[in-house]
């Protein structure tokens, strides 16, 4: 399985933005998916989620409010609608897939390579 995220760039504070996650060698229906961030000098951060069944979770307070996860699986995609943008969520995103949604690193089994994101006060 290989993931792909996409679709990060420069964006103004209060800004949107929304990423991508593709899937090939397994079609992404079958996937969950996690969202991470990690900026620099920081551990990757969990932001949310979305299960097989489509099922979100949510992740980091920061973000709860202001971004949302879905999928297309006709599209083979899942999205990471970002809004409100702020400098801090200044980083490089990543989506996951894993036997499950959690939060922690280490239940995900593939990764895509990143997207940054850079948002300007």
């Amino acid at each position: 399985v290989q993931l792909q995220a996409f679709g990060g760039g420069l964006v103004h504070t209060g800004g949107s933005l929304t990423l991508s996650c593709t899937a090939s060698g397994r079609s992404i229906s079958l996937l969950n998916i996690g969202w991470f961030r990690q900026s620099p000098g920081k551990g990757r951060e969990f932001l949310t989620g979305i299960s097989r069944a489509g099922s979100a979770v949510s992740g980091a307070d920061s973000v709860k409010d202001r971004f949302t996860v879905s999928r297309d699986n006709a599209k083979n995609t899942v999205y990471l609608q970002m809004t409100r943008l702020k400098p801090e969520d200044t980083a490089v995103y990543f989506c996951a897939a894993g036997r499950f949604v959690g939060l922690l690193e280490n239940v995900y089994e593939y990764w895509g390579q990143g997207t940054l994101v850079t948002v300007s006060s």
